[in-house]
């Protein structure tokens, strides 16, 4: 498979594991010993993903990826930990992390998830490079939908798009999950992420 995974993780046993691991199956690896390192090279390549450890010295796995959403680095993020941290899987995730794997990690699911992470990137990346496919993926939006959707990007949640458009918050679910559809994508911050690309302003 094409494409290139970045393991970022302070401990070097777990970078050697995972780049033979994934190396094992012909996915391409780069490693980073720390958050800073890798916000500092601003890798881009297409397609791609990032296994990000949780806890590290200095800058943290949720501080990293906060950092990469600032800097509109639409790389999926597969977070890695070995504390059953729920709250802060949850988080991640509404946040639009890719996935959270605990350790001891199954190998075979693991590789999965890069392959569907490499998979979903490249898809991002094309649909973002084919301004015309935008352009006509947002005219087939509803009106309703184009309203759900400025206040998606603006950040706001369900409850608070039910309260401003006098909506039902089951009604701006389904709007929020066709929009989604149409894009092709998983989260807001991905919406946008494309969005962006347009330079756009909603």
């Amino acid at each position: 498979m094409t494409g290139v995974v970045h393991i970022v993780d302070d401990e070097e046993v777990i970078r050697d594991s995972l780049s033979w691991l994934l190396g094992s199956v012909d996915i391409a690896c780069q490693t980073w010993s720390s958050g800073e390192a890798f916000l500092a090279a601003a890798p881009d390549a297409v397609p791609s993903c990032v296994i990000l450890d949780v806890r590290m010295e200095g800058l943290n796995g949720p501080a990293v990826f906060r950092q990469m959403l600032d800097l509109g680095r639409d790389m999926p993020v597969i977070f890695l930990t070995g504390h059953a941290e729920v709250p802060l899987a949850v988080e991640a995730l509404k946040n639009g992390a890719f996935d959270f794997v605990e350790k001891p990690f199954n190998d075979n699911r693991l590789v999965d998830l890069v392959r569907n992470a490499l998979s979903h990137h490249a898809r991002i990346r094309a649909i973002a490079s084919n301004r015309a496919d935008i352009e006509a993926r947002l005219a087939s939006l509803s009106p309703r939908e184009t309203e759900v959707m400025e206040l998606v990007i603006a950040g706001k949640m369900n409850k608070q798009i039910a309260g401003t458009l006098d909506l039902a918050v089951r009604t701006v679910e389904v709007h929020r999950a066709s929009i989604l559809e149409k894009f092709g994508v998983r989260s807001a911050v991905e919406l946008a992420g494309l969005l962006a690309r347009l330079d756009r302003k909603l």
